[in-house]
């Protein structure tokens, strides 16, 4: 199978690639190199590569036969990556409707929100995932500028709430930002950001059955992963796709 070149959020890869030179993945992800040569591989999500379209693709020779990547044994990273794997694998066994956009309350709309930052503060944007009672899914994302990743994951927040036009009907959105939660649901005092917290804490008192629900980061859930992708794609493209309240 040949090699393509692509980029991964700024970086030069080689990517794996179909006879036609379009990426091949399995299970959304593509096997990546760094360097041809070092004898290490990687997999990426499809969704964060862009192809550059005017390198012609490599041989399969191009690049030594290699192992995925792993972490040295009882390593802070290994342990870490083990913890979230964890925490998702239990967020996605204890709430299989959830995972898969679906809610066991009547009317209830199913909102994942997402924030992305290259650099801290840096350029930012705002992932949002929002699933109707009735199965519909609608995505969108926001370029935000210059921010840091807090404000990108509260705004993350705000555009899913936002995008549900009843102002009562039950909503349950999925974060992985504690801080969001607990600056806007459990009353931790703002020590930044306070002309947003206070903006979305109003447009949150309008909606008393909306609640913010934590849930495990880059830990497999499938839904959140996308929110993470749309904010991703917002920074990279410098662009917005707004929701309709519906």
């Amino acid at each position: 199978m040949p090699w393509i070149h692509a980029t991964l959020r700024g970086q030069k890869v080689l990517a794996r690639a179909d006879e036609n030179g379009n990426l091949r993945s399995e299970e959304g992800r593509v096997e990546i190199r760094y360097k041809p040569q070092d004898g290490k591989a990687y997999r990426a999500l499809a969704g964060n590569l862009t192809v550059t379209p005017s390198e012609k693709p490599l041989p399969d020779d191009h690049c030594a036969e290699a192992a995925p990547a792993a972490a040295p044994s009882g390593s802070k990273y290994a342990q870490e990556k083990e913890k979230k794997a964890a925490s998702g694998a239990r967020f996605s066994r204890e709430n299989p409707d959830l995972v898969a956009g679906k809610s066991s309350r009547e009317g209830e709309f199913v909102v994942f929100t997402d924030g992305a930052c290259s650099g801290n503060p840096g350029p930012a944007g705002a992932g949002f995932v929002v699933v109707a009672p009735g199965g519909v899914i609608r995505e969108g994302f926001e370029f935000l500028g210059t921010a840091t990743n807090n404000v990108a994951e509260l705004t993350a927040v705000l555009r899913g709430v936002q995008a549900i036009a009843d102002v009562s009907a039950p909503a349950r959105v999925h974060t992985d930002s504690s801080y969001s939660i607990g600056v806007l649901q459990k009353g931790w005092k703002a020590k930044a950001n306070q002309e947003l917290i206070a903006e979305i804490r109003e447009v949150l008192q309008e909606r008393p059955n909306v609640r913010l629900v934590y849930v495990p980061g880059h830990a497999g859930v499938p839904l959140n992963e996308r929110a993470d992708e749309l904010a991703r794609e917002a920074v990279t493209s410098r662009k917005k796709n707004l929701l309709e309240p519906q």
